[in-house]
């Protein structure tokens, strides 16, 4: 029933004539023209996020972090010509990136403002460039006719069993990428968790140590262990040593596909690592955590999911298209890493609320008395 019902909705908005009366009559009229602009934004995003890269790329937003500023002013610091500077604000204005003020200057706009505070963001934004250089062709990368492009390059571990032998040249870009947005991250995590119960924290692909120095600074009793490929964790060493956690915290290199995981912890955490990851990886990566961890152990995932009411296009575009073009990994509904942990001896599985589960959503579970 609910099938035919669609389906009649289907023929009715596609048809043209409906469309031209659905646009003039009153009570249609601004629901066709709230579904007609989300279509053409579907169409002109890429060109919205290209004024947006030209923005960051100009540092536009820094520029005017000290208030406004006129069109003049702002193309003899670019440098841009005086049409084109004015072109390029006010596209940004129409995207609410600035603002226009008084004495005809221009300055920060909501979500400009926004930008200038979230360094990650900013990062991000610059590396999508590969994204796009990998996505030129989408119908050749769905039907896998492409070889590995730009992401894949960028993300050497993926998928490869001599990961631990990685450069620090080699770990350096992607590693910086993660730290530069981890804060975000973390916020989420910490919100949704506390890891004051806990004495031992083991951290797996824990990058430069960013989230671990976030949670050592919430619980000073904790000691934390950061496993990671060897170049990764140099890195790692260094950050614990800058920021006074020697003591307590420990960076451990190798590769959690071939290498045996560190023992002691009660608490083991994966932020933004399962994603990257296909079934088979993820597998042998959940029964190592249950193998080192005690009975009653927790284990505590952190990464976008597939599936989450709200955040959809995150998930289930812009997360599955990524991966597709890195040529590693998928967003997974909560449902389907239920299934992988149950499997993997992991019971009392949760979901725990996130501030933003766009950014990430929490799952905990407990390690149970039989290992798989």
């Amino acid at each position: 029933m609910q099938d035919r019902l669609l389906g009649l909705r289907d023929r009715i908005l596609a048809n043209q004539g409906f469309q031209r009366f659905a646009g003039t009559f009153a009570l249609t009229r601004p629901i066709a023209r709230r579904r007609a602009s989300a279509l053409f934004d579907l169409c002109a995003g890429f060109v919205y996020s290209q004024i947006l890269l030209a923005c960051v790329r100009l540092k536009l937003f820094d520029h005017l972090s000290g208030g406004p500023l006129s069109a003049a002013e702002l193309s003899s610091r670019l440098p841009l010509p005086s049409d084109a500077t004015v072109l390029l604000l006010d596209a940004a204005v129409s995207l609410q990136l600035l603002q226009r003020r008084s004495d005809a200057r221009y300055g920060l706009g909501s979500l400009g403002a926004a930008l200038l505070g979230n360094p990650g963001v900013i990062a991000m934004i610059e590396h999508h460039a590969m994204l796009y250089g990998d996505l030129k062709d989408p119908v050749a990368l769905l039907r896998g006719d492409v070889g590995a492009g730009q992401l894949a390059a960028y993300w050497p571990y993926a998928g490869n069993r001599k990961a631990a032998n990685l450069s620090h040249q080699a770990v350096a870009p992607y590693t910086a990428l993660m730290a530069a947005s981890q804060p975000m991250i973390s916020q989420q995590v910490l919100s949704a968790y506390s890891f004051r119960g806990h004495r031992c924290l083991l951290d797996i692909g824990g990058g430069d140590g960013s989230f671990i120095a976030e949670v050592a600074a919430q619980t000073p009793k904790l000691r934390c262990v950061l496993f990671d490929l060897p170049a990764v964790a140099d890195q790692a060493s260094e950050r614990f040593r800058s920021v006074g956690l020697s003591s307590r915290a420990v960076a451990i290199g190798g590769s959690f596909l071939t290498d045996r995981l560190p023992e002691g912890a009660d608490i083991v955490s994966l932020v933004r690592v399962i994603h990257d990851h296909d079934d088979a990886d993820v597998m042998t990566l959940l029964r190592a955590i249950r193998r080192t961890l005690p009975v009653d152990g927790t284990l505590l995932i952190a990464e976008p999911l597939s599936g989450v009411r709200g955040a959809e296009p995150i998930g289930d575009a812009y997360f599955a298209f990524y991966l597709l073009a890195m040529g590693s990994g998928r967003p997974r509904t909560f449902a389907r890493l239920q299934e992988m942990l149950a499997e993997s001896g992991f019971a009392d599985i949760a979901l725990r609320p996130a501030a933003m589960p766009m950014l990430a959503n929490v799952i905990t579970a407990r390690a149970r008395q039989e290992i798989c």
